[in-house]
């Protein structure tokens, strides 16, 4: 049986995408060829790649990828799933001939203020999401 293919998009490619791709790949990845990508891709979040690390998952050598790179249709997705808030989301593109495009909304740790270690406790309360949401999926 082949690997079903997922992509996870949001704006930068720099936090909630990576940290979806990392945990399906950690639960699930010989059942999953996952990537992810950006509509404006940036640069890892730092506190994103800690909040990761404490779960023992390090993605600090992780690139941000362009959606761009995906859309011409070369690796034909079993799901598309968009990782940030509705209105970011409706700027994701189509991808033709793509399987189910699915929304899941999270707060964005690049916008949350404060100082690091702030930051830091956001961030980890929005990977924890992403990790019971990854965990859903995985057994839906």
């Amino acid at each position: 049986m082949k690997n079903q293919k997922v992509i996870f998009i949001c704006i930068h490619n720099s936090a909630r995408s990576q940290m979806a791709e990392a945990y399906l790949k950690h639960f699930a990845g010989d059942r999953f060829d996952v990537y992810s990508a950006g509509l404006e891709p940036g640069t890892l979040n730092p506190a994103v790649v800690e909040a990761m690390i404490l779960e023992g998952i390090d993605i600090s050598g992780n690139k941000t990828n362009s959606v761009e790179e995906f859309i011409d249709g070369h690796i034909k997705f079993d799901f598309v799933i968009t990782v940030c808030d509705e209105t970011s989301a409706e700027r994701c593109p189509y991808f033709p001939g793509q399987g189910e495009r699915l929304h899941w909304g999270f707060k964005d740790p690049s916008a949350i203020s404060g100082n690091p270690d702030d930051k830091l406790k956001q961030t980890v309360l929005i990977r924890d999401e992403i990790k019971e949401r990854i965990k859903k999926f995985i057994n839906t």
